[in-house]
């Protein structure tokens, strides 16, 4: 059992809360990380406007990235294949596959993500300013 008591703690959000950081015309809302979760896994939101690329092709060395449709549609890559998934469709990419995600349809689109483990939410900060870096109008 994890001695850290925070990760004995109950985390109750109300709908809208959480962490949320702008990326251009993506919205990222952190609802639990690592303070929470002793690096165990980040949870996280992310909501893409209609026609909106997503973060682009790449992988993570030693973390799982699993996605859960909330609404609207997404396109997956995943290695080779390409999965085009609507709301209650589940992925799980294993850590060193390469993957992104996009929004092609006309509506917006939510997906839930776990990290596992996490510590996402410390990479946050750099792909924001990344974002700001490119002119990308905030979402």
């Amino acid at each position: 059992m994890n001695a850290d008591p925070a990760r004995h703690r109950v985390i109750h959000l109300p709908a809208g809360a959480g962490r949320a950081y702008a990326l251009g015309p993506m919205r990222a809302v952190f609802l639990a990380d690592g303070g929470e979760t002793a690096d165990t896994y980040s949870i996280s939101e992310w909501w893409l406007e209609p026609g909106t690329p997503g973060p682009g092709p790449h992988s993570h060395e030693a973390n799982d990235d699993i996605f859960y449709v909330l609404e609207g549609r997404f396109r997956f890559q995943a290695g080779d294949a390409f999965i085009d998934a609507g709301p209650g469709d589940f992925l799980r990419v294993p850590a060193g596959v390469v993957h992104d995600f996009s929004n092609p349809g006309d509506v917006r689109a939510g997906l839930l993500n776990l990290y596992i483990p996490g510590g996402f939410e410390q990479e946050m900060p750099g792909i924001v300013a990344w974002f700001a870096a490119q002119g990308t109008p905030a979402g």
